[in-house]
């Protein structure tokens, strides 16, 4: 195989009259947190791109210049996006989102900091080579701003997939004998390319749901679970500001 036959056709790149963006920047999955996450900013973020469906607003937090994107729906979408992200000038990302826990004793309301992931996602494949973590730096910047917190906060691996409707009970069964903690569809990918790009990131999961006793169980309206959005949400903030 010669250089040229492993060179992509299409690179991610700035263009001519793209404005860069900040060297910090956060992901979000969901529109709620989205917003959330604009209110923090003092004057309001400001919409200054959109890449692939998703809005990306520039502004500044507790004095720092940060990009904030969202709303994105798996690895896919959230890669297009983290790639055009990394081409126009972004360095270090933490991506923040939602999980269905696997381990009775990661219950709803709880917050995990993923230390790896398991790939059934089909984005990772196609960075060879790469380590499925997360950037040391940014975890331990993470973990440290979530004790403070008072929510109860469990480090391990994920489980990224993208069929949502075909989570089995005999892969549930399989990955909790593993002593995999939760499932969620982006935080493999996200690593993997972060890693290949050589880029800095991390991720922070609020435990949404509960498929540990194989049966589904939401708790999108649990009082403990919106407590733990805002509590990640101060955290994030406060971690990615003091670097």
């Amino acid at each position: 195989m010669t250089i040229e036959d492993n060179s992509c056709v299409i690179e991610p790149k700035k263009g001519r009259n793209e404005q860069s963006l900040p060297s910090d920047a956060v992901l979000v999955f969901s529109p709620e947190d989205l917003t959330s996450f604009s209110s923090c900013f003092a004057p309001p973020p400001v919409l200054t791109h959109k890449l692939y469906l998703t809005d990306v607003f520039t502004g500044r937090c507790n004095g720092a210049a940060i990009a904030l994107a969202g709303p994105m729906l798996g690895a896919p979408q959230t890669i297009l996006v983290l790639e055009k992200m990394i081409a126009l000038g972004a360095k270090r990302f933490i991506a923040v989102g939602w999980c269905g826990s696997l381990n009775a004793e990661v219950r709803i309301g709880d917050i995990v900091l993923p230390s790896g992931a398991v790939s059934e996602e089909g984005t990772s494949s196609h960075y060879p080579g790469a380590e499925c973590r997360p950037s040391r730096q940014l975890f331990d910047s993470l973990r440290s701003a979530l004790e403070s917190t008072g929510k109860t906060v469990h480090e391990g691996t994920v489980w990224t997939t993208d069929a949502p409707f075909r989570e089995t009970c005999a892969k549930v069964k399989s990955f909790q004998a593993q002593g995999v903690l939760s499932v969620e569809m982006e935080t493999s990918a996200l690593f993997s390319v972060s890693r290949f790009r050589g880029v800095e990131l991390a991720v922070v999961l609020v435990v949404s749901d509960d498929l540990s006793g194989l049966k589904w169980v939401h708790g999108f309206r649990d009082a403990g679970f919106k407590e733990s959005r805002k509590k990640v949400i101060q955290s994030v903030l406060t971690s990615i500001c003091r670097e």
